[in-house]
């Protein structure tokens, strides 16, 4: 499944930066089956290489992502099961990627310059943070085609409010960047030149703290979201007292007390 290596560039700095660049620009950087293969195998390798912080995923071209390749869709449908089977393997499997950038100790953070829609507008909401030029636009149309965007709305429910989730789901419309900002689907929209050193010093910030202690609260932080409150609470008490124990927690307490910069060892 991995045989066009060119579609995905994988560049890390001295800082432990992974950067994920999707180069399938001429077909709109969709999320295909080799593509969403691919940054699997690198996102799953990234997580037990310890010099590795933070991943950027970005891409080449003026669309981010088109979501799924609807060309791999139409070709599925001569099956005898009409594609059935392939369907439910595929959005199974673009499930699993997003879970896997959800559940990956290293933040991720999305660099998007151009169009995320559908699965690559999913591709965004996923990600931990996510930064735009200001011509950046994204849009859930399947809607448009006849095909709901429900595995998208997934993410993009659980990074915007309803209203506006169901806005863009039910009219299919782009909306511009800094619309995304306004209702919470990215962070921050930014002069186009300056994207990459915007997303580059927002990573090597993230980079430069414990590992363990950015890994410890980027797994309570989506855990507790799923809990009621009293379990929060209980969960995060629990997980807050553990943190204490460890020997960055306490590093990081000395170093400041002593007006010092700590030296983190990430345990």
């Amino acid at each position: 499944m991995n045989e066009d290596l060119n579609i995905l560039i994988k560049e890390k700095s001295d800082k432990g930066v992974l950067r994920l660049v999707m180069n399938n620009s001429d077909q709109k950087n969709p999320l295909s089956e080799n593509m969403m293969s691919m940054l699997m195998d690198e996102i799953k390798a990234a997580s037990s290489d310890q010099s590795i912080r933070v991943i950027v995923l970005a891409a080449n071209g003026n669309v981010f992502s088109s979501g799924h390749d609807l060309k791999e869709i139409t070709a599925a449908r001569e099956s005898e099961d009409k594609g059935k089977v392939y369907f439910k393997n595929l959005f199974d499997y673009c499930s699993s990627l997003m879970q896997l950038i959800v559940n990956t100790s290293q933040p991720v953070i999305a660099e998007v310059d151009g169009v995320a829609t559908a699965a690559g507008c999913q591709l965004v909401a996923s990600c931990d943070l996510a930064l735009a030029s200001h011509e950046s636009r994204f849009a859930t149309p399947g809607v448009n085609l006849g095909l709901f965007c429900s595995t998208p709305m997934v993410a993009l429910s659980r990074n915007v409010n309803k209203k506006n989730a169901m806005e863009m789901l039910l009219t299919g419309d782009f909306i511009s960047a800094e619309k995304a900002k306004e209702i919470g689907l990215i962070n921050n929209t930014v002069p186009k030149e300056d994207l990459t050193s915007e997303v580059d010093r927002l990573a090597e910030k993230i980079a430069s703290k414990s590992t363990m202690t950015v890994a410890t609260g980027k797994r309570a932080f989506y855990a507790q979201a799923e809990m009621d409150l009293s379990d929060a609470y209980e969960y995060t008490s629990k997980t807050m007292t553990d943190n204490l124990l460890k020997n960055d927690a306490k590093e990081g307490i000395d170093a400041f007390l002593e007006k010092r910069s700590p030296d983190w060892k990430d345990e």
